[in-house]
């Protein structure tokens, strides 16, 4: 999906109005907060936010490593 989005004047900020065909491949709707990074091709804009997918990935690197003290700990 290809598409151009024009800055429009909000009050004193600018904005951008996003078609409900990006919202819905975003899974995304009024109210939700969107995620902007940067990524080697220009910047990415996602309903996920990037930081916590690197702290799951921590966290089940943890879980594998130390299983047998949660085994324990959950007794």
């Amino acid at each position: 999906m290809n598409t151009s989005l024009k800055i429009t004047k909000i009050g004193n900020s600018a904005g951008i109005i996003l078609p409900k065909e990006l919202l819905a491949r975003l899974r995304a709707d009024v109210g939700d907060t969107l995620f902007v990074s940067e990524a080697p091709d220009g910047m990415r804009l996602t309903a996920a936010d990037p930081g916590f997918a690197a702290k799951m990935e921590l966290a089940e690197k943890i879980m594998r490593e130390d299983r047998d003290i949660l085994r324990i700990l959950a007794k």
